[in-house]
């Protein structure tokens, strides 16, 4: 695309927002030709209608809807009024047409279809461990629950089928769970699974492991006296939190010991944080596991980028 001269561009308005610093500095460690590399394949023109949108463009506004927490009319009616958003996709709403909301729907429906979020996520974190950025030595495991609409006033007059209940600290959720492994040295996402709300963290434990690890660890919730067992058999250094029993208070060692290990499990926090409360992304926008999987692929490698952007930035 082609840089037109507009009144903007001539630096009338050199106020930068923090919209344009965060959107300046992913743009730089988004590795944007290797992204449109893995969907090329995937995106053919027909040969009728109009000229498809460049696949770098489409990634751009993808990238702004996760970022931003938007829908497909939110994120067009925004390109149109958010001069850092044009700033960004390097496209003048005067010189150029914005993709419509339909075309960033079926960019959309294009990764999901082909797998491609999950083609992206590991391409992502390829790159990550190419630069030294993502080790195996160890995993850190934590899950957290999405939110979804309980409501049955809907077309179908029901609620989501793959999505169900779970009660946590005596207060009961209706939604999913995103489970994740990260890397115990850095907070990074090598691993992503999701399940309906109803099935326990222990059970998602084994797939959220890649098998190179030294060293495990995680929550209560995770806690297991055989899979402790076979971690200290296998040479694994086990660093679960260990869990109080019915009738039988944790001692004071064990306390002593869970706060040890509290630092390296707080590692599995920071990409929650990042994509629910800097993102906006503590509900599900979606109906089905499938599409919400496809999301969250997307976010954790967007969230791996950001949590290493200074140092990316730094070494380019």
């Amino acid at each position: 695309m082609s840089q037109q001269t507009t009144f903007l561009s001539l630096g009338c308005l050199t106020k930068r927002t923090r919209a344009d610093r965060f959107l300046d500095e992913m743009n730089r460690v988004v590795p944007w030709t290797t992204l449109a590399e893995v969907v090329a394949p995937h995106y053919q023109s027909t040969g009728r209608g109009r000229p498809l949108t460049e696949i770098t463009l489409l990634l751009r506004l993808h990238c702004l809807q996760l970022w931003y927490n938007l829908s497909d009319p939110g994120l067009e009616d925004a390109v149109h009024d958010r001069l850092s958003f044009q700033r960004f996709l390097d496209l003048d709403p005067l010189h150029h047409r914005v993709p419509d909301e339909t075309t960033v729907l079926n960019f959309r429906r294009l990764l999901e279809q082909h797998g491609l979020a999950e083609a992206i996520f590991a391409q992502v974190n390829a790159g990550l461990t190419a630069q030294g950025l993502l080790v195996k030595t160890g995993t850190v495991v934590d899950a957290t629950i999405l939110a979804a609409p309980s409501s049955t006033k809907n077309a179908d007059g029901k609620r989501d089928p793959e999505m169900s209940s779970t009660q946590k600290n005596g207060d009961w959720h209706f939604g999913m769970k995103a489970h994740i492994g990260v890397d115990a040295k850095n907070g990074l996402v090598h691993t992503v699974r999701t399940t309906t709300a109803s099935v326990h963290d222990s059970q998602v434990f084994a797939e959220l492991t890649h098998g190179e690890e030294e060293v495990v660890g995680g929550d209560s919730a995770y806690a297991n006296q055989m899979l402790k067992t076979s971690c200290r058999q296998a040479g694994l250094i086990y660093l679960i939190s260990d869990k109080a029993t019915r009738g039988q208070a944790l001692s004071g060692r064990q306390q002593h010991r869970n706060r040890q290990k509290s630092s390296l499990r707080a590692k599995v926090e920071f990409p929650f944080r990042i994509i629910k409360r800097l993102w906006g992304h503590a509900t599900v926008r979606y109906r089905g596991l499938a599409k919400n999987t496809a999301r969250l692929h997307l976010l954790f490698a967007l969230s791996n980028l950001y949590q290493v952007r200074k140092i990316l930035l730094a070494a380019a």
